[in-house]
């Protein structure tokens, strides 16, 4: 769990101190600006963002009952994000499992990867997709598909 966290921390640490730099040199306004972009590159690279985690054994047992895909993902990856953003509310309805929380599910990333651990990979009925487009995904989940 604390894995999750690192770079978000480093991301506040960092926009902190040169915050402080530039509030010491004369330039608050500069300050203010600059720790507002690290709080948000912080925001974006945590796992905040997205929707609560399952384990795997969980999302595939869902996913079999209702057919909504599976996205495998890690925090920090930023074509992860990219899908996660690109998704905007449409994410909620798919199963997200976080490889770095659950082993099952890195092994499963593995094994649809050629031993890779490469997110997101999106399992729909039963096929993995690794870094598919999020247009594609958002395909997925109409009612007719």
């Amino acid at each position: 769990m604390m894995r999750d966290w690192i770079l978000p921390m480093l991301l506040v640490l960092c926009g902190s101190a040169v915050a402080t730099g530039l509030i010491f040199k004369g330039n608050p306004g500069t300050a203010a600006a600059l720790l507002l972009a690290f709080l948000s590159l912080a925001g974006v690279n945590s796992p905040l963002i997205f929707p609560r985690s399952i384990d795997a054994r969980e999302a595939q047992r869902r996913s079999v009952v209702d057919g909504r895909p599976v996205v495998f993902w890690r925090p920090g990856c930023k074509y992860c994000i990219r899908l996660r953003i690109r998704l905007g509310r449409s994410a909620r309805q798919l199963l997200w499992v976080n490889i770095w929380r659950d082993p099952a599910g890195a092994a499963a990333v593995r094994a649809a990867n050629d031993g890779n651990e490469t997110v997101p990979t999106v399992i729909v009925a039963g096929r993995p997709h690794t870094n598919p487009d999020p247009e594609w995904v958002r395909e997925q989940l109409s009612p007719s598909a």
